[in-house]
């Protein structure tokens, strides 16, 4: 069907696996068993389910997002607003957390800002 007319012509599918979960998305499992029955929601499992037997890929949290949009109606972008809102809450998290240990969190990563003047 259409999703193999994709693949053969060398199109990638966004909204499958993830680089840190190899094994599945646990935002996206949380995301997608949360939303009402719908036909949307079962329009976006059926996906998944086709996605996941053809490349051997789960959904993961952009995909969840979507799903989120589709299965509420809301206005087309908010996918991108629910996740830009939800990193936003994570960065402020860490910040707090930084603070309250007085300690960086991540300390094997590195942050490369402007070099000084």
């Amino acid at each position: 069907g259409t999703l193999a007319e994709r693949l053969r012509r060398g199109e990638t599918l966004d909204g499958f696996g993830h680089p840190l979960y190899p094994d599945r998305d646990p935002r996206a499992a949380l995301v997608l068993d949360l939303l009402p029955k719908s036909k949307e929601l079962t329009f976006a499992r059926k996906l998944a389910e086709s996605v996941e037997s053809v490349l051997g890929e789960k959904p993961n949290l952009d995909f969840a997002l979507e799903a989120v949009e589709a299965a509420l109606d809301l206005p087309h972008g908010s996918a991108l607003t629910l996740f830009a809102i939800g990193r936003t809450i994570g960065w402020i998290a860490h910040a707090i957390e930084q603070y309250a240990q007085d300690a960086i969190i991540r300390p094997r990563a590195k942050y490369v800002g402007p070099k000084p003047t």
